[in-house]
């Protein structure tokens, strides 16, 4: 682990930054630049027993047995393949969280992990706020724009707000659901002037964000129905926003 990188991609679960910016991560890797991808709800069960909900969802994944931690080897690999260095902090995924007192599970469906964040998580935020502020140094934090409205998103954004200033707090479309969201309903209904801009991508790194989403084989039943699949949306994708789009916001 560094000291200092040119770059910081905060990604809420163990695919997201690979999924929305694996194509600058690469180019900017090769470049020279440090990059640090870091995963926030990458924490392990224990010996928590998983909720339906969430076991429904192993069985999508085909991984019954410790999801997590293949999870966590999954995206090492495609980190390796971007030339980023990797932090897994332990924070738990939605799937897995449950509420203080009474243990229920605070998020049972997709439309609840699409939804609002739940009242009682007032002070996850505040803890990891308190660990965004405990990064490396870097020039650039990269936080979701949360299009999809996942509520992990939606928590890592918020936290990353409370510590970093607006001149070095970028946002990410979320992909693969900026296939389906536009982002400027969502930055015209929010304080401040937002701008926009398009990265544009080499071969090579259009490649390598295709080679590391691959790596994350227990997610890709959820997005795609192939590999091949896989490919044909990326490409699709790149070739009709001209690359990977970022925000920042400009306070009044």
């Amino acid at each position: 682990m560094k000291d200092f990188y040119d770059a910081v991609y905060l990604s809420p679960h163990l695919d997201d930054a690979a999924l929305s910016c694996g194509g600058q991560i690469f180019d900017l890797t090769q470049k020279g630049k440090p990059i640090l991808i870091v995963t926030l709800m990458a924490g392990c069960l224990a010996t928590m027993t998983p909720s339906k909900y969430a076991q429904s969802l192993h069985q999508r994944w085909q991984l019954d047995k410790d999801p997590v931690q293949a999870r966590r080897a999954e995206d090492i690999a495609a980190c390796k393949i971007l030339g980023a260095d990797w932090q897994h902090w332990d924070f738990l995924d939605c799937i897995y969280r449950v509420h203080p007192e009474t243990k229920q599970p605070l998020y049972t469906s997709d439309q609840e992990i699409f939804g609002e964040i739940h009242p009682v998580e007032s002070n996850l935020i505040n803890a990891i706020a308190a660990q965004v502020a405990r990064l490396p140094g870097c020039n650039r934090l990269f936080a979701p724009l949360t299009l999809g409205h996942h509520v992990d998103h939606q928590l890592t954004r918020q936290a990353a707000e409370r510590i970093f200033p607006p001149q070095t707090l970028y946002y990410y479309e979320d992909y693969p659901y900026a296939q389906q969201y536009s982002a400027e309903p969502l930055t015209a209904q929010e304080t401040g002037t937002w701008l926009k801009g398009i990265i544009q991508l080499s071969e090579n790194g259009i490649a390598a964000r295709i080679r590391s989403i691959n790596c994350f084989e227990s997610q890709l039943s959820t997005f795609f129905t192939s590999k091949g699949d896989l490919e044909k949306q990326i490409r699709t994708f790149i070739a009709a926003t001209g690359g990977e789009k970022i925000w920042a916001r400009i306070q009044d």
